[in-house]
């Protein structure tokens, strides 16, 4: 191979003496491979320790000159895959691949009846059950609780809520695909509507129900964390639960960002930004 094809490979260092490799362009593997050993030893030399190399799917075809280096998967998303390599003499500190699926529920209470919001699903766990559940769904990447349960509701309900408050979370291990961690939050909303419009693709059927008959299902009662979940929501409707609310803050980057707490705490802390904001 003529050598004056070779070049280091570009990178951005980041705050952890780690390199992270974004590949554009297409490149020959073989010239990949020299390339590559020669920017691991320029990295080695620099002191550098986790580097990381993101394959778009078009160019899948350097996956095994990667790994024939000693690179390993780390993750992949719908347009790419993440692999990486420790170099350092030092024990390897690359932090594992997300290892928790965050989902919600809403309990959406119509305060007038002392009604809830159910469905029943057309598929999943609980197809043919004949099970009324609340509203539930996947907070998506980027997408906060009390935004992302919100959603869900509009979504498979139709019904438009606000959110008022988280009532309690559960962990379940190996719960997504028998290896992924799975953080439930169960939520009270609001609702601004009350007519119904069924997402077909989803939701068999979904309607208002009294909250003392979605709590005796022998569903709940059969199953310990659905009775306990079922008595919180009870205790809620009864105005007898306080739960967390969000507080509106930044993180030290800037960044917009949310405390859940309790929400008594809650409103004392809003109002004492408003009082802030207000002597400015």
């Amino acid at each position: 191979m003529d050598t004056r094809e070779i070049s280091l490979l570009e990178g951005e260092t980041d705050n952890y003496d780690g390199v992270t490799v974004t590949m554009v362009e297409p490149m020959d593997p073989e010239v990949f491979t020299e390339c590559l050993k020669a920017s691991l030893s320029h990295w080695r030399d620099e002191g550098k320790k986790g580097i990381w190399i993101k394959l778009p799917l078009g160019l899948a075809n350097l996956v095994e000159a990667a790994v024939s280096e000693g690179f390993r998967y780390h993750h992949a998303e719908p347009d790419y895959l993440m692999l990486v390599s420790w170099i350092a003499n030092t024990p390897d500190t690359i932090p594992a691949n997300a290892s928790h699926v965050v989902g919600a529920g809403a309990l959406v209470i119509k305060k007038s009846t002392r009604e809830v919001l159910v469905v029943q699903e057309r598929s999943g766990f609980f197809k043919d059950k004949n099970v009324w559940k609340l509203p539930t769904g996947v907070i998506n990447e980027g997408e906060d609780i009390w935004t992302g349960v919100a959603r869900e509701v509009e979504e498979e309900t139709g019904i438009i809520a606000d959110f008022v408050e988280v009532l309690a979370f559960r962990q379940s291990h190996k719960a997504i695909l028998k290896k992924k961690t799975d953080l439930f939050f169960l939520c009270v909303l609001s609702p601004r509507s009350y007519d119904i419009t069924e997402q077909k693709s989803e939701i068999l059927e979904a309607k208002w129900m009294p909250i003392q008959e979605y709590v005796d299902q022998q569903w709940n009662k059969k199953n310990e964390m659905f009775k306990f979940m079922a008595n919180i929501c009870q205790k809620k409707c009864e105005e007898v639960y306080l739960g967390f609310s969000i507080v509106p803050t930044t993180t030290s980057s800037g960044k917009e960002s949310f405390i859940y707490c309790n929400a008594d705490h809650a409103n004392r802390l809003k109002a004492m930004c408003d009082q802030a904001s207000a002597s400015h």
